[in-house]
């Protein structure tokens, strides 16, 4: 590993923005005789069954939590109001708020349904003390006009402004300055590191290694042979509070695709079939449009809804496909590397970054 890998920059600021428990809040709104209730938002199968997608924090109190089954649910909250998903207008609420977001960055990158990244460097000069103004402004104008709070988190690469979110919800404005980041993520409990799931926390504990700043002094080798290579330096680098992963503006031009898996799944030889024909068909109508692509991307739909996404640019366009194809699959391997809790529902695929092939030089002319 290079030694400005183990480095973490002071070039940036980055947002995380967290609608806080959105689906449930969204109802509050449509229905405000629901304020002060445990309101549970649930995915229901074709036969009557489901999951918990969402719950206000009243029923989180009560020990309610995103993908259990419905019947649990009920059986922990009798008086609880359980609603069917409504997403059509989640969708609509988000990209509103959404929009508003926009405005307040240099660079916007749309997460999920309910959680963006902003880059406001140059807009806040590098001063924190602009950026917490901004927030602030930012926070105000999403509950004026769409009556909704979230937590913002503040710092210096997306994994420290994601975790700040999560640090004081609802309704949090937490910010981390560089000097602040081992401060800040060192006494934390290791399950609160993301990309650390419920396995992944037990294996850790089973090696002594209970806080963020346990892992941190960890040997690097040691991850690695336990984790593999990949993993055991994500865990090394994010314990260590270093995350060199941009914020990726959204291009207006792309190729995309999504379907939905015949069995929820985190099997990578399942999803691998149907992303491959994902690709193939992407890759299709790219080709026949005279396109070649900088940045391809993969999109997960998880059983509670949730959205993660995972992209990768490229120095020089392509339209190779077995170069996209590879890299398609190394982004799936990478995703389900995480200790996920809850499985993939959907899987989708896009290419953009988009340009006519004329007079592009591709990237695989310097790797043939």
């Amino acid at each position: 590993m290079m030694l400005k890998d183990l480095e973490g920059r002071k070039d940036r600021i980055i947002m995380h923005v967290d609608f806080d428990y959105f689906f449930a809040q969204c109802e509050e709104i449509k229905d405000p005789t629901l304020k002060n209730k445990p309101v549970i938002v649930c995915i229901y199968s074709d036969r009557g069954s489901g999951a918990v997608s969402s719950s206000n924090y009243i029923a989180r109190s009560l020990g309610v939590k995103a993908g259990m089954p419905i019947l649990q649910a009920k059986r922990i909250v009798k008086e609880g109001i359980f609603l069917k998903a409504d997403l059509e207008f989640y969708e609509e609420k988000s990209k509103r708020i959404m929009s508003i977001i926009r405005k307040f960055g240099d660079k916007f990158e749309e997460f999920s349904i309910d959680e963006a990244f902003l880059d406001v460097s140059k807009l806040t000069q590098l001063n924190y003390d602009k950026a917490l103004s901004l927030a602030k402004d930012m926070k105000k104008e999403i509950y004026e006009k769409e009556g909704i709070t979230c937590s913002v988190g503040i710092g210096p690469n997306k994994l420290i402004a994601k975790m700040a979110s999560d640090y004081r919800k609802p309704n949090g404005l937490t910010v981390v300055k560089p000097n602040e980041v081992k401060d800040f993520l060192f006494p934390l409990p290791i399950g609160k590191l993301y990309g650390v799931g419920k396995k992944t926390e037990e294996r850790f504990l089973s090696l002594g290694i209970k806080t963020i700043g346990d892992l941190a002094k960890y040997p690097l080798d040691n991850l690695i042979s336990i984790f593999g290579k990949k993993l055991g330096t994500y865990f090394y680098l994010a314990a260590n509070g270093i995350d060199h992963e941009e914020v990726i503006n959204k291009e207006s031009k792309e190729i995309s695709r999504i379907t939905t898996l015949k069995d929820n799944t985190l099997d990578f030889n399942e999803i691998s079939k149907v992303l491959e024909e994902l690709v193939k068909d992407v890759y299709s109508k790219m080709v026949k449009q005279g396109l070649a692509c900088k940045s391809i991307g993969l999109l997960a739909i998880m059983e509670n809804l949730k959205t993660h996404s995972k992209s990768k640019t490229l120095d020089n366009p392509t339209n190779n496909f077995e170069f996209i194809n590879k890299l398609s699959k190394e982004l799936l391997e990478e995703f389900l590397s995480y200790d996920w809790d809850v499985k993939v529902r959907r899987i989708g695929f896009k290419v953009f970054g988009l340009t006519d092939l004329k007079g592009q030089r591709l990237l695989t002319q310097y790797i043939k």
